[in-house]
């Protein structure tokens, strides 16, 4: 094929995709996006349960399904590491797709693997519970991580929180 046929053929496909794409109907991109104020009352009510449940000083990170930081809370009290491992468990749902209870699981079964998918992601993934998906209308809409306590503490107030906020949490 010479390089103006090639071009030529190039050009069409182009045109037909163009068109295609012209005549489509337009279609929301997600039907629902995790708001900012969704956020902060998430992650309020994530360390209000905290206080009710005389857990220990918490950290909270909630991300949109993009991964942005939304909004991040750390109580007084909190040893230094919190927030960045709270922020770890929200990006571990996001990045693997299952909550961070589910992921220990995983991790137990499959240590290699999971070792290399931590390397792969820098080493943002941490396999223990605190790490929930925040669900709206079945569709996941973000994450939150949650760090202070044990784990399954920490879970029981990203779960709390999601839920005192209006939406769905999914472990």
């Amino acid at each position: 094929m010479t390089k103006s046929r090639y071009l030529d053929t190039s050009r069409e496909i182009l045109a037909v995709s163009a068109e295609m794409c012209l005549n489509q109907e337009e279609k929301p991109m997600t039907p629902q996006a995790l708001k900012t104020n969704q956020a902060i009352d998430i992650a309020l009510k994530t360390i209000e349960s905290a206080r009710k449940n005389d857990f220990k000083p918490m950290a909270v990170c909630v991300l949109d399904a993009a991964g942005t930081i939304k909004a991040q809370i750390t109580e007084d009290g909190a040893s230094l590491l919190r927030p960045d491992i709270a922020y770890a468990k929200a990006w571990s749902c996001l990045g693997m797709g299952h909550s961070t209870r589910g992921q220990a699981a995983f991790a137990g079964k499959m240590p290699s693997l999971y070792q290399a998918f931590s390397g792969i992601s820098n080493d943002r993934l941490v396999p223990a519970p605190g790490g929930v998906f925040i669900v709206h209308d079945g569709v996941q809409i973000g994450s939150v991580g949650v760090s202070g306590d044990m784990p399954d503490a920490d879970e029981t107030c990203a779960v709390a929180g999601i839920e005192a906020a209006g939406l769905a949490a999914d472990i």
